[in-house]
């Protein structure tokens, strides 16, 4: 997409100084005077915002913007996220066959347009979803919904109404966690079909009209707490409060995203006072912020897991005693202590802490000894050699290279092969590669998305139409695949826990999946700020209880 179609015109929203601090961007800028009070300013890495829609929207800071403008069925509850609270629905029903819920949403809210909120918006998000079919559609067409049901499926009985219709009788909780991510977000049908675009159908396009989709890139439709204003790509975010907001009117006016790359510029630009927070700080800058007086950090355990994984293509990866071995060719001690403090904690289990069943268990050290017996039991007493695709970004090329040195004290031989993101990614996804060094960020809170990544498998042919973690490093587990599939099932939510649990244990061991760390999103703060907090997923960092003294 060409640049220039990102770039939303600006409208000057401040004078003097201020002003000049939105239009700085990047790089160490001199000291202006202090950001205004009813403004929260945040340098961030925003480059990644390629759409404002949540229909596609599929990116992680997007994903920050897209939870603080727009409003779903329900929401995450970040004080317990092992349950939903209230969105725009204020009661829900189940039937007793699991089958259908029904949604009584709260009486006279409304979009920051100005136009009520229907059960007709709520079903007519839902089949703008599943016909524009964009990446995170499957969120909701896992449902049973397509583009020829959808209409039967999720639709309002009444203006206050919405009725939604599985294909089978999935646990609540996975039903309910699936409708709290962005792309559950309802949107203002009459002011996005304002925007729409006619269409010819064809074999390349079914439909009349375009949902708005060109026009929803760079523009705004929602209910949240917050409205998008602004956007300059790889530049400047700005939100905007929504005084048509239902719940409790947020105390800022607006919100800036400043696109700040470095660590060290967000740090030296939060100590003088040009922005209020600082959200991409590696370990020496977080250190140097928490001994700074006038600032504060705040932290949060994130939805997001880095691993290590073999190819079982690989004749020699795929012994289990070579899968263990590699488990004890880690220094977890080293890598907390250095390239992830602050930033991450060892984790070595594939569900993250928070989520429902996740087990907390770290049973693995680094073990030179142990590992040269497995791969001696293995058939491999003089170790082997193999390559490693590794993204050229920190801290996963410094975990790369101490894994490289330590695992090479046990006889293992590894070639660290570079490259951007998108070349080892592509490699990865095409599943020819040694091993990878990867992350895994959850696609809605719930146990099921990283269940059925690491340890479902439904088809291991390399024509395969579902293509997780497993199969990309060629793991058949057609008995762990069915676990995956009836804890989905299970309505109880303790026993579900537990499956959730069994999932993991069998997989401590025997899984291609070399766990390491679970990311803590940090964040420095200037002091005057109060009521920062981030949250668990990256769509629920709330802005709306922020102020500033």
């Amino acid at each position: 997409m060409a640049m220039a179609r990102l770039n939303m015109r600006f409208r000057p929203l401040l004078a003097g100084a201020a002003l000049s601090l939105l239009l700085v961007s990047g790089g160490a800028a001199p000291a202006f005077a202090a950001t205004p009070a009813d403004t929260l300013v945040q340098a961030w890495a925003i480059d990644d915002t390629i759409t404002l829609d949540p229909a596609e929207s599929f990116e992680l800071t997007p994903a920050e913007f897209i939870g603080n403008a727009y409003d779903m069925l329900v929401r995450l509850d970040i004080d317990d996220t092992t349950k939903v609270k209230p969105g725009i629905a204020e009661s829900w029903e189940i039937s007793d066959d699991g089958l259908t819920y029904t949604f009584k949403l709260k009486p006279g809210i409304k979009f920051a347009s100005g136009n009520p909120i229907t059960a007709e918006d709520v079903a007519w998000s839902f089949e703008r979803v599943v016909k524009l079919d964009k990446s995170p559609a499957f969120i909701l067409t896992q449902f049973g919904l397509t583009a020829d049901n959808v209409s039967e499926t999720a639709k309002a009985v009444d203006d206050t109404t919405f009725v939604f219709t599985v294909d089978k009788p999935y646990a609540p909780s996975f039903v309910l966690n699936c409708l709290t991510a962005t792309v559950g977000a309802v949107l203002d049908k009459k002011l996005v079909m304002e925007h729409a675009e006619a269409k010819t159908p064809s074999d390349d396009y079914k439909y009349d009209t375009d949902f708005g989709y060109g026009w929803m890139k760079t523009n705004y439709a929602g209910s949240g707490p917050f409205k998008i204003r602004d956007w300059r790509a790889n530049e400047i975010v700005v939100l905007e409060r929504n005084d048509n907001y239902y719940g409790e009117k947020p105390a800022l006016n607006r919100v800036i995203y400043r696109h700040v790359k470095e660590s060290a510029t967000q740090r030296l630009m939060l100590e003088a006072g040009d922005v209020d927070v600082a959200r991409n700080l590696e370990p020496g800058d977080y250190d140097a912020v928490q001994k700074n007086a006038d600032l504060i950090t705040t932290d949060a355990p994130k939805g997001t897991v880095y691993y290590i994984s073999l190819n079982q293509k690989n004749e020699a990866l795929a012994k289990p005693e070579v899968r263990e071995a590699f488990k004890y060719l880690v220094d977890y001690d080293a890598i907390g202590a250095t390239l992830i403090k602050g930033i991450g904690e060892i984790h070595q289990t594939y569900q993250v802490k928070g989520v429902l069943g996740a087990l907390d268990s770290n049973p693995y050290k680094l073990d030179v000894a142990k590992a040269k017996e497995l791969l001696e039991k293995a058939g491999l007493k003089d170790g082997l050699s193999v390559t490693f695709d590794v993204r050229n970004t920190q801290p996963v090329t410094g975990i790369a290279e101490s894994f490289q040195q330590t695992a090479a004290q046990a006889g293992v031989k590894i070639e660290i092969i570079p490259g951007d993101g998108k070349q080892t990614l592509t490699k990865y996804r095409a599943r020819n590669h040694d091993l990878y060094i990867g992350q895994w960020g959850m696609d809605y809170w719930d146990p099921n998305t990283n269940a059925d990544a690491f340890t479902s498998n439904p088809d291991n042919s390399d024509d395969a139409a579902v293509k997780s973690l497993a199969w990309r490093n060629a793991w058949d587990i057609p008995e762990l695949t069915e676990q995956v599939k009836a804890a989905l099932l299970e309505r109880d939510n303790d026993k579900r826990a537990e499956l959730y649990q069994k999932l993991q244990e069998e997989a401590l061991d025997s899984s291609p999946f070399v766990m390491i760390y679970q990311q803590i999103e940090v964040a420095g703060v200037r002091g005057n700020v109060k009521g920062y907090r981030l949250g668990p997923s990256f769509d629920s960092n709330p802005l709306a209880p922020v102020s500033k003294d």
